[in-house]
């Protein structure tokens, strides 16, 4: 159902942690996305990569999905991800959390996440605050498709927001961490298959899918650089396995 393209194989190497449930198009979207060569966890299910400090450790950067959960549920797998999160902070490991991630990151952080009591759904307009390389290229205001009911009430201490819309926060940086609550990966297959999925009233989900337009969806291009420009940052961060 979910087509992913060619990989073109980069030497950037990426570690995507995937906090979906069960199975969800998170994984070929990134991969799709993400012009790297890219090694997927499902962290969901206790898959984690190896520990940062470790000989095993490969990676020039790491990538966090959404997931259906609340990062402040009680389950192992997420008090497991925020410690190994954490130590791979402290490496100084460029990290782009995604909605969810986004949002994990940020509490794992010192920041706070809170119950919104209501849905953000659909494509959204978003303002850029200041200039930030994850964001070179893409227009002072954009449009991305939202999906949340959680938000960033504060970002960790030391962050800077980069992002912001009448909701809240929509991206942040601590260091070589980014958050970003979008959706930039999400084609239209994807923004349709999730609409239809929430437990919302039908005139909410008629009133968004038909938001779903063409020219909705050629806006949300521009905030794909966002990809491009993380593996930049990546890149040229100097990564640990270089490290003495």
């Amino acid at each position: 159902m979910f087509q992913s393209r060619e990989r073109s194989g980069m030497d950037t190497t990426i570690a995507v942690l995937d906090a979906s449930v069960g199975e969800t198009p998170a994984e070929p979207n990134l991969r799709r996305e993400l012009d790297a060569d890219v090694t997927v966890y499902k962290v969901s299910e206790g898959a984690f990569p190896p520990p940062v400090a470790s000989s095993d450790w490969r990676f020039d950067g790491v990538v966090i999905s959404g997931s259906q959960t609340s990062v402040y549920d009680d389950r192992d797998w997420i008090h497991e991800a925020t410690e190994r999160l954490r130590r791979i902070h402290e490496a100084d490991v460029p990290i782009l959390g995604i909605c969810w991630g986004h949002q994990f990151l940020a509490q794992a952080l010192g920041g706070r996440v809170v119950d919104m009591g209501e849905y953000e759904l659909g494509y959204e307009s978003i303002a850029r605050v200041g200039e930030d390389p994850l964001f070179a290229g893409v227009p002072e205001t954009f449009t991305s498709f939202e999906t949340h009911s959680d938000r960033v009430a504060e970002v960790p201490p030391g962050a800077v927001t980069l992002a912001e819309n009448g909701v809240g926060v929509q991206a942040f940086r601590l260091g070589s961490a980014y958050g970003v609550q979008f959706h930039p990966e999400y084609d239209r297959q994807t923004a349709e298959w999730v609409t239809e999925g929430k437990d919302l009233p039908d005139a909410r989900i008629r009133a968004v899918m038909d938001g779903i337009t063409d020219e909705r969806v050629a806006e949300a291009e521009a905030a794909t650089a966002v990809f491009d420009n993380f593996l930049n940052i990546a890149e040229r961060h100097q990564p640990v396995r270089h490290r003495e």
